[in-house]
């Protein structure tokens, strides 16, 4: 074959969010700790992202990951996350994504009821629950690493929208959680532009603003999302237990909604409940995204991330294999790492 390139890629998505999962055709990987093979990974490789996210082989709302060794003797496995502009330290939805291609491809063996996983991603290590039948991946519950809040009701001041009382909170990514009501939204899928419009600017001032530095490991990236929060609503779940249900969007660079509630999002949303004392350890939280797909929380532990209090959230749902392809690269192509048009796919790195 006269190709340059040729990666082997399953496409999943997790409660709609896009999640390719690259196993195979990688060049080597170096570093210790998977943050380290990030880092090699977005210095010597970013033409890959940039091949498998942007035009004509990726779309806006896609993501990606690259599964790789763990060198933690405690890990199953390592997987770097890629998205349209950054590399994210972790994502729920990309770890359901991982965690279904692994059992159902056979790259890991699959135990039914219920597979056992701990994969490392550039956050740490997360523990992952599987729930199997039929070599099938029911429902994947992971344990993310914890959760903390930089600022809580700041006050940051958003051009044409003025001053806003908002919270700061990481949960693998950081995020500007807003109250989306206080801002006009009813989070409907016909307000998808302007949430994409105004969540920018929010977290464009948010960065300029608010200072954050994670305590732990600086070169994690910054205030890169938006989340807008919607009512809370109490009542019981299917089996009569106590549950706080509420809808909400992420806004992900460089400017799209989140098709799912959001893995790292919910962990920060939980770590601000817990903060403005409006979830408890083990009462469940379940999120909804704006197409009505859910992931379902827990506060599984406390802990303390320097400075700051932190919660150790849990999240679970659901993942789908979509397809299975190999994505080559022809070297007369004149797009070898793909292009970018329109203001979705402005660039900010």
């Amino acid at each position: 074959m006269r190709f340059s390139r040729s990666l082997h890629v399953v496409d999943a998505h997790a409660e709609g969010e896009s999640g390719k999962v690259v196993v195979g055709g990688l060049p080597p990987i170096h570093g210790e700790t998977v943050f380290d093979k990030r880092l090699y990974f977005e210095e010597r490789h970013d033409q890959l992202r940039k091949l498998l996210l942007q035009e004509p082989r990726g779309a806006v709302w896609h993501n990606a990951n690259v599964v790789v060794p763990s060198n933690n003797p405690q890990a199953d496995m390592g997987f770097i996350i890629l998205e349209s502009t950054e590399y994210p330290a972790m994502s729920g939805s990309n770890t359901m994504c991982v965690a279904t291609v692994l059992l159902e491809t056979g790259i890991l063996p699959m135990a039914e009821p219920v597979t056992d996983l701990v994969l490392e991603s550039p956050a740490g290590l997360i523990k992952v629950e599987c729930h199997c039948a039929n070599g099938k991946v029911e429902r994947v519950k992971l344990v993310n690493q914890p959760a903390f809040v930089y600022h809580k009701t700041a006050s940051l001041d958003v051009p044409g929208l003025g001053m806003l009382i908002v919270d700061v909170a990481y949960g693998g990514m950081t995020y500007v959680v807003v109250d989306a009501e206080a801002v006009g939204f009813k989070l409907d899928v016909s307000e998808e532009a302007a949430l994409c419009e105004v969540g920018q600017r929010i977290k464009k001032a948010g960065a300029e603003q608010l200072e954050v530095v994670h305590p732990e490991n600086p070169l994690i990236p910054g205030i890169t999302q938006t989340l807008f929060a919607g009512p809370l609503h109490h009542g019981q779940d299917e089996y009569g237990n106590e549950i706080v249900h509420s809808r909400n969007a992420v806004i992900v660079s460089p400017g799209r909604v989140d098709r799912s509630p959001c893995g790292t999002g919910t962990s920060a949303r939980v770590a601000v409940l817990h903060a403005h004392g409006q979830l408890k350890p083990g009462q469940l939280f379940r999120h909804e995204s704006l197409i009505g797909s859910l992931f379902d929380a827990r506060i599984e532990d406390t802990a303390r991330v320097g400075p700051y209090e932190a919660v150790v959230p849990s999240i679970s749902g659901r993942a789908w294999i979509t397809s299975l392809n190999q994505l080559v690269l022809d070297p007369s192509d004149p797009f070898q790492s793909g292009f970018v048009v329109g203001r979705p796919w402005e660039p900010e790195r």
